[in-house]
């Protein structure tokens, strides 16, 4: 899932492994979620903010830094994704939420996080079968059955989600 945001940054020299302390390597980089041995470099691509930050991070690493200018370009197809880079959106909808990286993105999109009194429940594909709510529910694809370009992901993933307001 890494590799769309290697590329961006100009980066052309790598191996893609699932299982970076099984090959030989400088450096893994690697989602934030993940623990390898080896060196590694962690970042974030669930939020527009956190694709371009980890854009800027792993360019640095790169022959070749890009700008912020350099960066914002790669947002210029993807409506969702311009429209909450440097957001701060309020909502007035609150939302049960299962799993941390769903917290980022309704957090970025505005809604307020709740226990109980929830208009609506967000969980990821993964986890279908332990929410124990069963109205107002929004699934959200996680990993797979979804495109790996971070920034395609995030359109899918808003657009849901913009539904509800």
């Amino acid at each position: 899932m890494c590799e769309e945001i290697v590329k961006l940054a100009g980066i052309s020299d790598y191996i893609v492994n699932k299982h970076p302390d099984e090959e030989k390597g400088d450096l893994a980089i690697l989602l934030s979620e993940s623990k390898v041995e080896m060196n590694s470099f962690a970042i974030k691509i669930n939020t527009p903010s956190q694709v371009f930050e980890s854009i800027k991070k792993v360019s640095k690493i790169g022959q070749n830094e890009l700008s912020d200018e350099d960066i914002i370009a790669f947002f210029d197809d993807y409506e969702l994704c311009r429209k909450y880079l440097n957001s701060n959106f309020k909502r007035d909808v609150d939302v049960k939420v299962y799993s941390n990286f769903l917290k980022d993105i309704v957090l970025d999109m505005g809604f307020n996080i709740v226990l109980r009194d929830f208009d609506y429940v967000i969980y990821p594909d993964y986890l279908k079968n332990k929410v124990t709510e069963s109205e107002n529910l929004v699934e959200i694809p996680s990993h797979n059955g979804i495109s790996k370009n971070p920034f395609e992901k995030i359109e899918i993933r808003y657009s849901l989600l913009e539904n509800l307001i």
